[in-house]
């Protein structure tokens, strides 16, 4: 056991608790699958196949997009968003790469 509880936080985990926070909501969760590969979708799109209010969906993708998950763009009046996909890859790695060194 490493009993030095209060070390500093390695530099690459600091954003890993808004990331995993994130995805910690069943409805984010279903928001995240509902983009196709390179697909950029906008609000009315999502609220459109799910079952919750714009508010809330809008909530949502806010909370996405400050955790890095997401990515936007303003076009006119829509926001379009989409998978942060070298973000995703390189945090779920830092996990990977922590459990291969360490088991």
């Amino acid at each position: 056991m490493n009993r030095n509880y209060l070390r500093a936080i390695p530099r690459e985990w600091r954003n890993l608790s808004r990331f995993f926070a994130a995805l910690g909501d069943e409805h984010r969760q279903r928001i995240l699958l509902t983009f196709e590969p390179g697909e950029r979708l906008n609000l009315g799109a999502i609220v459109e196949i799910s079952t919750l209010s714009r508010t809330a969906v809008s909530h949502h993708l806010r909370v996405l997009r400050e955790a890095g998950i997401l990515r936007s763009e303003k076009v006119g009046k829509e926001v379009w968003f989409w998978l942060d996909r070298e973000y995703l890859l390189a945090a779920l790695g830092t996990v990977r790469d922590y459990i291969r060194d360490r088991t």
